[in-house]
């Protein structure tokens, strides 16, 4: 039962891989619910016939023999690649007749590559391997990297030709960021995008008594006071204020000797 629900999957997997193929000449818009729906319906049948077929073939059910698993093999090494060339024709063609650039081809190419290498890797060289490493390791090790490596690239063929392409960016296209809105003057950050003014501190801390001129002028702030100042000494209590007294006239002072663009 394991194997037959591998087989289905994998026959599922190639399928869907297919279809995903035709998206990109708008057969339905992707992401809809007829696309959506497509794939899962066409997806679930493809896999419940191969189960079916496996078991049907592992426990000779009517005229199904496990001596000669004649349908089981036209799905699994004939539908299942045929599905595959499809989809890598129609990449092709899509990045040919659409794209700008063909770096993806590059993709395609690799991933075509790792996956041959793994199925005959798999499937015919499989015993050889055994024997040599002392049946620790067969073919199906190796064969299950190269395909992994295979999927890898599929995803990199992908990820290379849709828009949003910020993390793996190749050839000439350029990434596309969006401004979505401007900074209004009453938000959080919105003295941050003007002009700081004044930085007066207590005690070698700079406080920023900003102005901002971002979409016209801005009201003054007033300098913020550290919470220490309510546990500070007498002394310093009458310094701090002293400072506090002064800090107009210094205010003045550099407004006049740095004036606002």
């Amino acid at each position: 039962y394991f194997v037959a629900g591998y087989l289905g999957l994998t026959s599922a997997m190639c399928w869907c891989l297919m279809l995903n193929g035709f998206i990109g000449f708008q057969w339905s818009e992707d992401g809809t619910a007829l696309s959506l729906w497509t794939f899962r319906l066409s997806s679930l049948l493809i896999f419940g016939l191969m189960y079916f077929i496996s078991i049907a073939t592992f426990k000779e059910v009517g005229s199904f023999d496990k001596g000669h698993p004649i349908g089981l093999f036209i799905l699994y090494f004939i539908f299942n690649p045929f599905c595959l060339a499809v989809y890598v024709v129609l990449q092709i063609i899509l990045v040919v007749n659409t794209l700008d650039e063909y770096w993806p081809l590059g993709n395609i190419c690799f991933a075509l590559v790792f996956f041959i290498i793994g199925q005959v890797i798999q499937i015919f060289l499989s015993d050889k391997i055994c024997n040599a490493i002392k049946h620790y390791v067969d073919g199906v090790f190796f064969g299950t990297i190269c395909t992994l490596l295979s999927v890898m690239m599929i995803y990199k063929y992908w990820d290379s030709i849709t828009k949003e392409d910020l993390e793996f960016s190749v050839g000439g296209k350029g990434n596309v960021w969006e401004v979505k809105e401007l900074l209004h003057e009453d938000d959080e950050f919105a003295p941050y995008a003007g002009q700081a003014a004044n930085t007066i501190g207590h005690s070698g801390v700079a406080f920023a008594n900003t102005n901002s001129y971002y979409g016209g002028g801005g009201q003054q702030q007033q300098a913020y006071m550290p919470q220490q100042q309510q546990y500070a000494t007498p002394q310093q209590q009458q310094q701090q204020q002293q400072q506090h007294q002064l800090q107009p006239q210094q205010q003045q002072y550099q407004q006049q000797a740095y004036p606002p663009y």
